[in-house]
């Protein structure tokens, strides 16, 4: 078979498994169904992926992986189908095989979503009848030609109308599922709307502010705070259909609603939030305005057995984390936060509800969309990313940040202003200190802080010369930990190491 005279074969099977895609979507976004069963395989290989692999992979190409991930299956796709074309020249069964295999994959990865259910199932079947009915009418014209070559020509007109057809209809078909699957879009207008009284949003402490202008701001904005979380497709929950349920090693089970947790009070304060992923001098941390219902008041309600030591947080994506249970009922303030910022919480951010805990990492606190608590025993329970290798408990660790100046700037000589950040959440910073080209370790001065939950700005100066310079910075924490110089990678349990920027000074 020559390259011309495969490509009309190829171009059906794509034709067909593109069409199966829209039908396949169309009826999703119908049904209201969370995403399309391309999602579901995307979410299911992140599942699937080892710690170390999807840790790499973040470092690489930081918020681009999921993309990345969803292209990458897309192209297989388009392989798979034309392969399928190809093999429909010369036989009727084995495309069909094709088709079932990459069907099974679509439901399993469906089923072994959270709360999936046969409806579930519908898309992935409605696609693999419309490969199965698709594919041979439009290879018939093909068939015909290659049968009779004096009609080879004009079947070739046929089947590219036909193609083209029903690419135009794959179209419109998947734009007229998302048009009438509007209602599942209709959770961001009812963020937009919510009203929540009780939340306020103050002016950040006075005395937060180091002064040093280039210095990342000590209250992040929503739209700025960093984003990581494992979803394809984030779930989106009208409050009206929130619910919590709280279980397991409890003397009663407590299912709330929205408005139940709502009519509690809230409490709110300021938290600095980070991601275990944050290498030394990283960005993935942010401080906000949190406002919510304590946990540890829905934990006592509950009554919590005497030999429980963890609540295995799950969110309605399926995703999970084992939380200690002494870091949900202190005097830390974990909280269900329902606003970020004096706003509902952004749905990518958790919208309805989320968990936030001071003082862990989020990998084993930070349950966004979450929707069950199980009271229960480390031992007993398995989570989303201790099986990936990260460690089990992940309190925050000390760390530090030179945000002024940059690595690789060039300045003047003389009195050289430098600042940045640090952190230890739950603890609190004593001091902040700073040595230049190897030298002695001098403090500089630290910004006020209204918690020991939240990050703190430090400032202060060096004299440089005209040449190259090498800065590092270290803190120590009120209980009197100084940060290591030991460079340790972010698994298991966070890195270590003191951020160092090099940068030049000018000559006079």
């Amino acid at each position: 078979m020559n390259p011309s005279s495969r490509l009309p074969w190829a171009l059906a099977g794509i034709v067909t498994g593109i069409a199966g895609l829209a039908t396949s979507y169309a009826v999703a976004m119908v049904l209201t169904i969370r995403e399309s069963p391309v999602v579901a395989v995307a979410e299911l290989v992140i599942r699937l992926t080892p710690g170390a692999l999807a840790e790499q992979a973040i470092s690489l190409v930081g918020q681009l992986d999921k993309p990345l991930l969803v292209g990458g299956i897309v192209l297989f796709l388009l392989a798979m189908f034309a392969l399928a074309g190809l093999l429909a020249r010369t036989s009727w069964l084995k495309p069909q095989l094709v088709w079932l295999g990459l069907a099974t994959v679509g439901v399993v990865a469906v089923l072994l979503q959270r709360g999936a259910g046969g409806v579930d199932v519908l898309p992935v079947l409605v696609g693999l009848l419309t490969w199965v009915a698709l594919l041979p009418a439009l290879t018939a014209p093909l068939r015909m030609g290659e049968s009779h070559p004096e009609l080879e020509s004009r079947e070739r007109r046929v089947f590219l109308m036909v193609a083209g057809v029903l690419g135009v209809a794959a179209v419109g078909v998947a734009v007229a599922g998302r048009v009438v699957g509007a209602g599942r879009r209709h959770v961001v207008e009812s963020r937009r709307l919510l009203r929540l009284d009780e939340v306020t949003l103050p002016e950040p402490p006075s005395g937060v502010a180091s002064g040093l202008a280039e210095v990342t701001s000590w209250q992040t904005p929503n739209d700025d705070f960093y984003l990581i979380h494992t979803a394809i497709s984030v779930p989106a929950i009208e409050p009206k259909d929130w619910r919590l349920r709280i279980h397991g090693m409890v003397d009663r089970e407590l299912v709330l609603t929205y408005d139940d947790l709502i009519a509690r009070g809230l409490t709110e304060s300021w938290v600095t939030l980070n991601c275990v992923s944050n290498e030394v001098g990283g960005d993935l941390i942010g401080n906000a305005w949190w406002s919510g219902v304590r946990v540890a008041d829905l934990l006592a309600e509950a009554g919590v057995r005497g030999d429980a030591d963890c609540v295995l947080q799950t969110s309605e994506d399926g995703w999970n984390c084992a939380t200690p249970l002494t870091a949900l009922t202190d005097d830390r303030g974990a909280m269900l936060a329902v606003a970020m910022n004096g706003r509902p919480l952004p749905i990518e951010h958790g919208f309805p509800v989320r968990t936030v805990v001071p003082g862990l990492y989020g990998y084993v606190s930070a349950t966004k969309w979450v929707v069950d608590y199980e009271v229960t025993r480390f031992g007993d329970v398995a989570a989303f990313w201790t099986e990936r290798g990260w460690s089990e408990l992940g309190p925050v660790k000390i760390a530090s940040r030179i945000d002024v100046p940059r690595s690789g700037a060039d300045v003047d000589p003389g009195t050289l202003d430098v600042g940045g950040m640090a952190w230890k959440q739950h603890t609190g910073i004593e001091a902040v200190e700073v040595a230049l080209d190897g030298g002695a370790w001098e403090r500089v001065s630290l910004a006020a802080a209204p918690t020991e939950d939240t990050w703190v700005q430090w400032s202060g100066t060096v004299d440089v010369t005209p040449g190259d310079h090498t800065l590092r910075v270290r803190a120590i924490g009120k209980d009197g930990d100084v940060q290591t110089g030991a460079i340790a990678d972010v698994v298991p349990d966070g890195a270590t190491g003191w951020h160092t920027v090099d940068f030049s000074v000018r000559d006079e």
